[in-house]
C-alpha cells in the first residue's frame, strides 16, 4: 500500500475541512493509476468542493488501504457521506472490506458503470444508487435532496422502494472541465481530454453501446480551448471516448494539440479508423507501441460480435506501425463466443503468427466472453454453447485457454490468459438478483459459493424472462435485443 506522502499531485484542490462544513468522501475502491485517470471521478471531485457547504476528499484501495484520504489522512469513518464509484464487479469486494474495516455510518451511495448495468446484488450494500452521468448541477441536486430526505424529485436516484429507474444523462456536453489534478495515471501524468461519450459502433458485446446513448462529441473550438489552458499542468494529453478515433474532427484535434507542445495519448483507437496521415499524427504526437482489438480470429467470430474490424484492418493497422518504426503491438481477444469451434481458437493463434512477421513485439490478452447485461449477448451461456451444461462450458473454456498459452508460447509471445473461474464469478455478479448479494454481504464468494445455481446464474438465460436489471431505463426496446440475439443464435 501507499502511503499518502508518495501521492504527487500537481494542481490538487486545497480546500480545508472547517466546523459546519459536511464531509463528502470519493471513494475509488481500486487502484490509484485508475482512479485519478477517470474524468468523471475529476468533475464530481470538484464540483462538490465548489459547494460552500462542503467538502469532498479522495480515497483509493491502494492509498492507505482506502480507509483514510489522500488530501489530509483523515480517517473514512469521520466523513457523513462516502460515494463509491464501481467500475468492475471485482470492486465490489474491496468496496465491502473498506465500509467494514472504516466503521463507516453515514450515508453510502454507489454510482458508476456497475450500477448502471445491474444494481441488484448491491442492494443492502449501499443505501442509494445514482444510475447515470453525474456532474455539475445533478450533484448539487443530489447532494441537496439527499439533507432533505426527498429523492422523489430526482432522475436516476434509486432507493429500493421504486419500479423503474431512468438513468439521468446530459443531452449534450457543453462544457470541460479544465482545474484537474495530474496525478501518475492509467496514461502517465497527463491533463485529460474527454472528446465524447458514448459509442457510434453495435458491437453486440459493448455495454457502452446501451448505458452511454446516444454517441456525444465534444466541439471541436471547445477541446483546443480547454486543452489550452490545461497546457499549464501538463506535458502530455489523454484523449478520452470509448472510440477516440472515429470522434469527425479527430486529426484536426490531435494536429491543434500537437501544435501546442503536447504528447498525445489516445485511450482508444480503432484499427479501421487508422490511415497514413492519422498514423503519421499519433506517431508525431509519442505513439511508442499500438493497441489493436480483433476480439476474435475468424471472420465468423467477429459478424457474430458485429465488431466492423475485418482482418484487413488490422495488418493494414500493423503495416502501418512498422513502417513508422513502431516496434510493440498489443491484440485483445474472447473465447466463449457463441458457436465458436476449434478452429475459431486456432485462427486466433494464425492471426497473430501474421502479426508477428510484421511487428517483432506482439503482446496479446485473451479473456473469456462476459455476457453482460443490456446487450444482446446477456442470454447467451457463460462459454457461449447452450447444449452443454455450465461445468462443461467452464472446462472447454478452460481448455481454449491453455491451448492459446500453449501455441503462442511456441512464437515467443507471452498470452495475458484469464481465469475462466474468475470471469465466470464476474459473470454472476453482472447478472446476479438478490440471492447473489446475500451470499456477496457474507464475504468475498468463490465460484464453489455458487455450485448449486451454476445452471441458473452461468446457463443460457430465457428470453421471455423478467431479468433483474429489466427495471433499469436505458432508453433501448428490449423487444429489439431479443431480436437481434435470435439472429446471432441463427447463424451458421
Amino acid at each position: 500500500m501507499v502511503a499518502n506522502k508518495t501521492v504527487r499531485e500537481i494542481n490538487p484542490i486545497t480546500k480545508r475541512w472547517r466546523r459546519g462544513l459536511k464531509r463528502v468522501a470519493l471513494v475509488y475502491p481500486n487502484r490509484y493509476v485508475g482512479g485519478i485517470a477517470n474524468i468523471g471521478l475529476q468533475y464530481i471531485y470538484a464540483e462538490i468542493n465548489s459547494l460552500d457547504d462542503y467538502i469532498c476528499e479522495r480515497f483509493y484501495w491502494d492509498v492507505f488501504h482506502g480507509l483514510r484520504s489522500v488530501e489530509s489522512g483523515t480517517p473514512l469513518g469521520e466523513f457523513d457521506i462516502a460515494l463509491f464509484s464501481l467500475q468492475y464487479e471485482e470492486d465490489y469486494f474491496k468496496a465491502i472490506k473498506i465500509i467494514e474495516e472504516s466503521g463507516f455510518k453515514g450515508l453510502k451511495v454507489a454510482g458508476g458503470p456497475c450500477v448502471m448495468e445491474n444494481l441488484i446484488p448491491l442492494k443492502g450494500i449501499f443505501d442509494i444508487f445514482v444510475v447515470g452521468e453525474v456532474e455539475g448541477s445533478i450533484i448539487r441536486k443530489i447532494l441537496e435532496t439527499i439533507e432533505s430526505g426527498d429523492l422523489s424529485s430526482i432522475p436516476g436516484i434509486y432507493t429500493g422502494k421504486e419500479k423503474e429507474v431512468k438513468r439521468v444523462k446530459p443531452e449534450r456536453l457543453e462544457d470541460h472541465i479544465v482545474n484537474q489534478i495530474i496525478g501518475e495515471g492509467a496514461y502517465g501524468r497527463c491533463f485529460l481530454l474527454e472528446v465524447g461519450r458514448g459509442c457510434i459502433r453495435r458491437c453486440r458485446f459493448c455495454i457502452v453501446r446501451q448505458i452511454y446513448f446516444p454517441p456525444r462529441w465534444r466541439d471541436v473550438k471547445l477541446l483546443l480551448e480547454v486543452a489550452e489552458e490545461g497546457r499549464k499542468y501538463a506535458e502530455k494529453v489523454a484523449l478520452i471516448a470509448p472510440s477516440v478515433t472515429d470522434h469527425p474532427k479527430i486529426k484536426e484535434i490531435i494536429a491543434r494539440l500537437i501544435e501546442m507542445g503536447y504528447l498525445v495519448s489516445p485511450s482508444s483507437v480503432r484499427a479501421d479508423t487508422l490511415d497514413e496521415e492519422l498514423m503519421d499524427l499519433l506517431v508525431k504526437g509519442g505513439l511508442k507501441s499500438i493497441t489493436v482489438a480483433p476480439e476474435a480470429g475468424s471472420e465468423m467470430m467477429r459478424d457474430i460480435l458485429r465488431k466492423g474490424i475485418d482482418e484487413e484492418d488490422v495488418h493494414r493497422a500493423v503495416e502501418l506501425a512498422a513502417e513508422r518504426g513502431i516496434e510493440k503491438v498489443k491484440l485483445y481477444f474472447m473465447v466463449g463466443l457463441p458457436h465458436e469451434t476449434q478452429k475459431d481458437i486456432e485462427e486466433i493463434v494464425r492471426m497473430v503468427e501474421e502479426v508477428k512477421r510484421k511487428i517483432p513485439r506482439v503482446a496479446v490478452s485473451i479473456n473469456p466472453l462476459v455476457p453482460k447485461p443490456h446487450t444482446p449477448l446477456q442470454w447467451i451461456p457463460y462459454g457461449g454453447d447452450p447444449s452443454k451444461t455450465a461445468k462443461e462450458n467452464l472446462k472447454d473454456l478452460n481448455s481454449k485457454l491453455k491451448f492459446l498459452k500453449k501455441e503462442l508460447a511456441k512464437m515467443s509471445v507471452d498470452a495475458d490468459t484469464s481465469s475462466a473461474e474468475a470471469f465466470a464469478l464476474q459473470t454472476i455478479l453482472s447478472r446476479g438478483d438478490e440471492k447473489v448479494g446475500e451470499i456477496l454481504r457474507k464475504g468475498k464468494p468463490t465460484l464453489r459459493a455458487f455450485k448449486q445455481d451454476l445452471e441458473k446464474y452461468l446457463g443460457e438465460l430465457p428470453v421471455d424472462a423478467e431479468l433483474p436489471w429489466d427495471f433499469i431505463n436505458h432508453g433501448y426496446k428490449k423487444s429489439r435485443l431479443i431480436k437481434e440475439y435470435s439472429v446471432i443464435m441463427d447463424m451458421k
